[in-house]
């Protein structure tokens, strides 16, 4: 009879481990099948446009005595178009907007400075322009009013 007792007591003390086991197990199968499909998560980033980051395209490498203009050393071909805003960051968060002139030599390129406070060293990013799609950009023809036959046309004198 001992022995009845003590297999009914490990029984009973196995249940609610059996009973956690089988709730975790049945969350974790719920939460998996509410889960989007990877087609879906591509498709839904897809649908928003994504506004890329400033782009390092280089750092400053000359500042003449009037700090008008300065000189950008290009990491890599400068794709830079001419009038383009250019943003520099300095080590003490020293910031300046310069204008890209489309004046290259080499690996470098000038550009005037617009505003802000540079210095040698500082990195030079390039915002990229989004440039909008075709549609919006093309113009719609207004609705027509009334539509007229060309027989029926009246001058005014």
């Amino acid at each position: 009879m001992n022995s009845l007792i003590s297999i009914r007591q490990k029984t009973d003390q196995a249940w609610p481990v059996k009973s956690l086991f089988i709730s975790l197990a049945a969350a974790v199968f719920l939460i998996a099948a509410c889960a989007p499909a990877p087609a879906e998560l591509k498709t839904a980033d897809e649908k928003k446009p994504s506004a890329p980051g400033p782009e390092l395209v280089g750092r400053v490498a000359t500042v003449p005595a009037d700090k008008r203009f300065v000189l950008i050393q290009s990491y890599g071909p400068w794709k830079v178009e001419t009038g383009s805003v250019l943003t520099t960051r300095g080590p003490d968060e020293r910031a300046a907007n310069l204008r890209a002139t489309g004046e290259t030599l080499g690996e470098f390129a000038a550009a005037d400075l617009q505003s802000g406070s540079i210095q040698v060293g500082d990195a030079v990013y390039r915002q990229p322009v989004i440039k909008p799609s075709e549609t919006a950009t093309t113009a719609e023809a207004p609705p027509n009013q009334g539509t007229a036959s060309p027989g029926n046309l009246q001058k005014n004198n």
